[in-house]
């Protein structure tokens, strides 16, 4: 049974299980939390995925967990490991079922007391320009020949055929392309349920929401952003949809016995299913897994032509254009350089449940970006507040990784059982914020008191120096899956 006791104290922010805890790791297990919220994160078996990653062939440094870590598949959702491509694995349990979940904001030149006549009926304009909800596709169905390019093209490809500007492209993370994606590792049951749901929301925790910036802590990297008091914004949260959640179930299915029988790797929990990450095998995976990331950019970037198509019908145009900020990535495998023990290594760093936080002069940032750093966009739950953060030189010592949100606190199961969508939805009205739902049961799951407070989670990080504030995001309208 693993205690408070069982950590060293780093300091306020930072709290380490050292790697001769349990025969096995490899690296200490580092968790980045509040003495707080140390009190309460025994609760699920997040901890125990943790120590397990630390156990994780060609992990370097640590095994890390972010503020708002909580129990997934096999490893804590907020965790991230950096795996030495050389000697270690790919694990598509440490990348997370939605691959390249992951958020985008819009800005416009619109302030809040400009927008309020108009905010019910651009809701009702983006609800229904974008489909949401479990299985809910669009008309627009690609062939499976056009789905390929859309894997193998990301959002460049996107913009080739007019959803989207050049300005698009540079402002990803990425530039919303992995390069080593290939279609043809994709299943053709992946690609089925992924071609008529380019462009479309989903379900669970996944949301878009009109907000407006209520706070600037720092007015010089706000600038840089394009940030003002009161502004109107617009956040969309989505995956890869049927497709990545498909991919990542056929490598989990054939990594088992490859594992086993094959490589004889040995890990603590059989959900962390492995390959060493340069066989055959891992090279298709990584392919996969690359081709279902750019497959979500592309999905983001579509549904950001609908709304800016829902924004026009409204405004016409005198609405002015909707810019997109920047976009982040979630749950992923990245391939990145870092110094280790006095050498250059290549990783890939298995982020899932976590945000890429580049710091100032990175050479991946879009050059207007480069001087104050990469933004970092923390979604929080349904209808609370939402922040936008810069990647900070600190943060390296994490891999350049933050927080990707609020964190659950109570699973879906127990919301639905607890707690009243309908009550929800009124509670949410009384604060004057719209939601639009397919379902009260999805309100249910979403409840923000299903969730960690987002305000203490990036407190931890601000402080931790993984990533610093810039601006506060106020919900006013939500659209929600089911």
């Amino acid at each position: 049974m693993i205690s408070k006791k069982d950590f060293k104290k780093i300091s306020d922010w930072l709290w380490e299980i050292p790697k001769e805890f349990r025969t096995g790791m490899r690296v200490p297990a580092r968790v980045y939390l509040s003495e707080k919220m140390l009190e309460e994160v025994f609760r699920d078996k997040s901890i125990q995925q943790l120590i397990h990653v630390a156990m994780l062939p060609g992990i370097q440094k640590y095994a890390l967990a972010m503020p708002d870590m909580h129990e997934g598949y096999s490893s804590p959702i907020g965790g991230v490991a950096a795996i030495n491509i050389k000697e270690g694995i790919i694990s598509p349990g440490m990348q997370g079922y939605d691959i390249n979940c992951g958020v985008r904001i819009l800005t416009s030149e619109w302030k809040e007391k400009e927008i309020k006549p108009y905010l019910e009926k651009l809701a009702n304009e983006i609800y229904k320009e974008v489909p949401s909800g479990l299985g809910r596709g669009r008309q627009l169905k690609f062939s499976i020949e056009e789905l390929d390019k859309i894997m193998e093209g990301g959002v460049p490809y996107l913009v080739e055929q007019g959803y989207g500007e050049k300005e698009d492209i540079e402002n990803c993370e990425g530039q919303g392309k992995l390069p080593w994606a290939n279609a043809s590792a994709v299943s053709r049951r992946a690609k089925e349920r992924g071609q008529d749901q380019v462009g479309t929301l989903g379900s669970g925790n996944h949301f878009l929401e009109i907000q407006k910036v209520q706070e600037i802590f720092d007015e010089e990297v706000a600038k840089a952003f394009g940030f003002f008091k009161d502004q109107i914004v617009i956040m969309v949260h989505c995956g890869s949809r049927g497709l990545g959640h498909q991919v990542c179930s056929d490598y989990l299915r054939e990594f088992i016995p490859l594992m086993l029988n094959k490589y004889k790797i040995k890990v603590p929990d059989r959900e962390f299913a492995c390959v060493p990450f340069e066989s055959p095998e891992g090279k298709r995976a990584l392919a996969a897994s690359g081709a279902a990331a750019n497959y979500a950019w592309a999905n983001r970037q579509m549904i950001t032509h609908f709304v800016r198509k829902a924004w026009k019908n409204v405004f016409g145009e005198k609405g002015g254009k909707l810019k997109l900020l920047y976009d982040v990535a979630h749950n992923i495998i990245k391939i990145e350089k870092y110094t280790i023990d006095g050498k250059e290594v290549e990783v890939a760093v298995h982020r899932k449940g976590a945000t890429r936080s580049f710091p100032p002069g990175h050479p991946e940032i879009p050059e207007k970006y480069r001087e104050v750093g990469q933004p970092v966009i923390i979604p929080g739950s349904m209808g609370t507040a939402s922040y936008v953060l810069v990647g900070t030189k600190e943060g390296e010592e994490a891999f350049y990784s933050t927080c990707h949100g609020a964190g659950r606190r109570m699973s879906r199961h127990a919301a639905i059982r607890s707690l009243s969508g309908r009550e929800i939805i009124n509670e949410l009205g009384k604060k004057g914020i719209l939601v639009k739902c397919y379902s009260l049961r999805g309100v249910a799951e979403e409840a923000p008191t299903a969730y960690k407070n987002i305000d203490e989670v990036v407190e931890v990080v601000h402080h931790a120096g993984l990533s610093k504030k810039v601006a506060k995001l106020l919900p006013l309208a939500v659209i929600k899956g089911e």
